[in-house]
């Protein structure tokens, strides 16, 4: 009986969900998934600085939260789908990815409050302006010992852990407020302020983001803002780009990979600072 009144009360909701599910943003969504997946991997994104625009200026959200909430599920697979590859050809830094873990998961509860009690749009603009310096250092396709800013002696030691704390911290709340993976933060971070290789600084982020990205769809998904009809199509593309991408982002020259990212963070920066001004 409880099966049956079960059944009676599941079948209104699986008609909605049949019904809501459309085939034409589905065949749109997916090959353009295949591409963010790919591009993601290797420039080690979550892909959700590419979703979450796509979302809301695709009009398949209406708000910025549905689209910060939808993108994060795909963001998932782009980290899971490529840390896979990358882990099996040795690259992941599992001693940074670790440190960096326990605060970027608080960062996404206070990213969770922020949402609540402050207006986004000044957030918007802030990580913007903060995305400047790295990009014009990679745009420049410089070297983490090319730039006066590098943190010189904290690599080791209580300033090395206070500092990846700070780093975690912000690119969690990142995760949480904008749909992306938080590799804006981590990458550029890793190269720039602890010298840490390219290539390693991609594969390390892309295995944080998972567990990271994975409280932030659930924490979506329990708001409402998670469309499952449109993350189906995304998620499945982004595994297969993000096969893709590991593997053709080895025979990238490592300053033509920089100088790729810095477009990636130039498009991001002006991207949320616009949004910012626009919905002050």
């Amino acid at each position: 009986m409880l099966a049956a009144l079960g059944s009676r009360r599941m079948a209104p909701v699986l008609g909605r969900c049949v019904l809501s599910f459309e085939w034409g943003s589905f065949f749109t969504l997916f090959p353009l998934a295949v591409a963010i997946g790919f591009i993601a991997s290797i420039l080690g994104l979550g892909g959700g600085v590419f979703m979450t625009p796509l979302l809301l200026l695709g009009g398949f959200v209406a708000t910025q939260p549905d689209a910060a909430g939808t993108s994060v599920a795909g963001v998932v697979f782009t980290g899971l789908s490529a840390s896979i590859a990358y882990f099996r050809r040795k690259v992941i830094d599992f001693r940074i990815g670790l440190l960096f873990m326990p605060t970027a998961i608080a960062g996404v509860f206070l990213g969770k409050a922020i949402i609540s009690n402050v207006n986004p749009s000044w957030l918007t603009i802030a990580f913007g302006v903060f995305l400047l310096y790295p990009m014009g250092m990679m745009l420049m396709g410089k070297t983490p010992k090319d730039t006066k800013l590098r943190l010189k002696g904290w690599s080791s030691g209580p300033r090395y852990y206070v500092l990846v704390a700070l780093l975690g911290l912000v690119a969690g709340t990142a995760t949480k407020l904008f749909g992306i993976g938080g590799g804006t933060v981590f990458v550029p971070s890793l190269v720039v302020l602890l010298g840490v290789d390219m290539v390693t600084a991609v594969a390390t982020s892309l295995f944080v983001m998972v567990p990271v990205a994975t409280i932030s769809a659930i924490t979506s998904w329990t708001a409402g803002t998670l469309h499952p009809e449109l993350a189906l199509p995304l998620i499945l593309g982004i595994i297969i780009g993000a096969q893709i991408g590991p593997r053709v982002g080895q025979r990238i020259p490592k300053k033509r990979l920089r100088q790729l990212f810095g477009l990636v963070l130039l498009y991001a920066a002006v991207n949320m600072i616009y949004k910012g001004i626009v919905n002050l």
